[in-house]
């Protein structure tokens, strides 16, 4: 054999993909039972008439502080303009003036 055609095989075996138990795990990769699922909580339990039943328990619990005297909005826009009070009152006096 050439050493042209031993190099090119040799190449082209590095290429190659290699099939290795160190793949991410799906189910398709997996047996036919395998359940991943998406990292979530049961918040209850299956009976056997194949209904399901909520636990209170197991339901979260938002804590949320009380926020009605507080500065910052919720939502901050990417392109935010600097507004003053007397420029959104003087845009709303055009704006009714054009109206009637």
């Amino acid at each position: 054999m050439p050493l042209g055609l031993i190099v090119s095989s040799l190449g082209r075996a590095m290429r190659r993909k290699r099939i290795s138990s160190l793949d991410i795990l799906s189910s398709k990769r997996a047996p036919r039972d395998y359940y991943k699922g998406k990292n979530c909580k049961p918040t209850g339990f299956h009976t056997r008439k194949g209904g399901y039943v909520i636990v209170d328990e197991k339901l979260p619990r938002f804590v949320v502080p009380d926020l009605t005297d507080f500065k910052l909005k919720p939502y901050v826009s990417q392109c935010a303009r600097d507004l003053t009070a007397s420029t959104t009152s003087t845009t709303t006096a055009e704006s009714t003036e054009n109206k009637s």
